[in-house]
């Protein structure tokens, strides 16, 4: 078997390189979600908490200091708190429609590779089997089973290799998903808030 892989081909070689990127990206995007999340009703407290003291400069910097999107919604509401609640909330959206396209950076590769793996093992297989027919045809009628045995586990390897490849790439896909579908939730949540909030205390942050 360990013969087999080492010496199958462009195809079996091309699915491994697709496993070790795989991989790379899962465990990369992971953990940029995972640095990404954030405690959002405890990150909201303790900010309303500074800006009770009139304090917004100093809410700006705590929103630049934490990582994540709705830290970046959170301070471009502030940014603009002395402005009317539409112009607080135009600014959270578009804020929003610069974040989210960070958190899906990639995720679209990955899903690609997965896409890809099974219909490489099935091209490989393919190859494989029109390789053990030309043995068949050229060693007619003297053709030993020998002969075609490496052609057809290759055949079968390739197959095995793109699905055992493409199953955990959509599990994993299918969980940063989640994880970014939870991101967006959160960053709803914060934007709502802090616009209700600097509009229901517009007088105590503009100072009058």
């Amino acid at each position: 078997m360990t013969d087999l892989i080492l010496n199958g081909g462009p195809v079996v070689w091309a699915l491994a390189a697709i496993s070790v990127m795989s991989l790379v990206l899962f465990l990369q995007k992971l953990l940029e979600l995972h640095r990404a999340q954030i405690h959002t009703g405890d990150f909201l407290v303790g900010l309303y908490n500074v800006l009770r003291r009139g304090n917004t400069v100093e809410a700006v910097s705590n929103c630049e200091d934490t990582p994540g999107p709705v830290a970046q919604l959170v301070r471009a509401a502030l940014l603009k708190a002395e402005d009317p609640p539409e112009e607080i909330a135009k600014a959270v959206q578009q804020a929003g429609i610069s974040e989210i396209p960070r958190l899906e950076h990639r995720l679209n590769l990955l899903a690609t590779l997965g896409k890809v793996a099974p219909m490489l093992g099935l091209l490989g297989t393919v190859l494989s089997m029109m390789d053990a027919l030309l043995v068949m045809k050229m060693q007619a009628p003297l053709a030993h089973m020998d002969d075609l045995s490496g052609h057809l586990w290759r055949a079968m390897l390739t197959t095995a290799m793109g699905l055992s490849i493409s199953i955990p790439i959509y599990a994993g896909y299918n969980l940063l998903v989640s994880r970014i579908e939870s991101l967006v939730l959160d960053m709803e949540f914060a934007a709502s808030d802090i616009v209700t909030f600097l509009h229901a205390n517009r007088k105590l942050l503009s100072g009058d």
